[in-house]
């Protein structure tokens, strides 16, 4: 990743959604949930019908977003991490590039309106 992409992220706003008003739009497959925390975090549980694409994938090789970039058709994808940091800056890096993105902070908050917390399968990590 360039530092000119990082530096204008810094500068950039990105939406700041509660889970609860964007869980609909995951559901119904207008939104993509995406957990950007590491793969070593992942074994604890993730959203369930997350895709995982770690946050060092997207500032690095995006060995794995590039191609999830790519089937995501324009729909919003909307990101959390462990406490909302790191899906803060990714959704402004993504906004940077034009992508629909937004920050949803933690998994806590997606447990908090009870959405279901799953085990992954190992074919839905998509970054080692």
């Amino acid at each position: 990743m360039s530092l000119i992409k990082m530096f204008k992220s810094i500068f950039t706003s990105a939406p700041r959604f509660a889970p609860a008003d964007c869980a609909s739009r995951v559901r119904n497959g207008d939104a993509i949930l995406v957990d950007v925390r590491e793969p070593g975090e992942w074994a604890g549980g993730v959203a369930q019908s997350a895709q995982l694409l770690s946050f060092s994938d997207l500032t690095g090789a995006r060995s794995h977003w590039k191609p999830f970039l790519a089937e995501a058709d324009g729909r919003e994808v909307l990101l959390y991490c462990a406490s909302g940091l790191r899906s803060g800056f990714a959704a402004r890096l993504l906004v940077t590039e034009g992508v629909r993105a937004a920050n949803t902070g933690g998994l806590a908050g997606w447990e908090e309106i009870g959405w279901p917390v799953v085990k992954p399968a190992a074919s839905r990590q998509k970054a080692r």
